[in-house]
């Protein structure tokens, strides 16, 4: 499989960065073929090719499976903590919103991540 730039979308970013806010210690990094906002260098949410990705963590997985998420499964098996919706569902603002707060209080509860340079 070859590399594709630009694999998700950027208004999709932009909007996820003003849910986001501006909150001290939060960074943006590429990973999984897409964008990902850390807390003090823990996965908060990320835009991908097909939707966005938030971590609620187990604690708080129910809550955004009920608000109306889908268990988060790249590789066909969910990964727990980890839930996604589609790019329609990301119009649903306040679904972003209860989302984004889950996972910004999971990742504020989690230790910071060392400082690797």
């Amino acid at each position: 499989m070859g590399r594709v730039l630009m694999a998700y979308s950027e208004h999709m970013a932009e909007t996820m960065r003003a849910d986001l806010g501006v909150e001290p210690g939060l960074s943006e990094k590429k990973m999984f073929g897409g964008l990902c906002f850390l807390l003090h260098g823990n996965m908060v949410c990320g835009v991908t090719k097909n939707g966005a990705m938030y971590r609620p963590g187990k604690e708080r997985e129910a809550e955004a499976l009920d608000a109306g998420a889908q268990p988060l499964s790249f590789t066909g098996r969910p990964m727990g903590g980890m839930v996604e919706i589609d790019s329609g569902a990301f119009e649903d603002a306040n679904l972003r919103a209860k989302l984004t707060a889950l996972s910004l209080a999971n990742a504020a509860s989690l230790p910071p991540k060392g400082g690797r340079s």
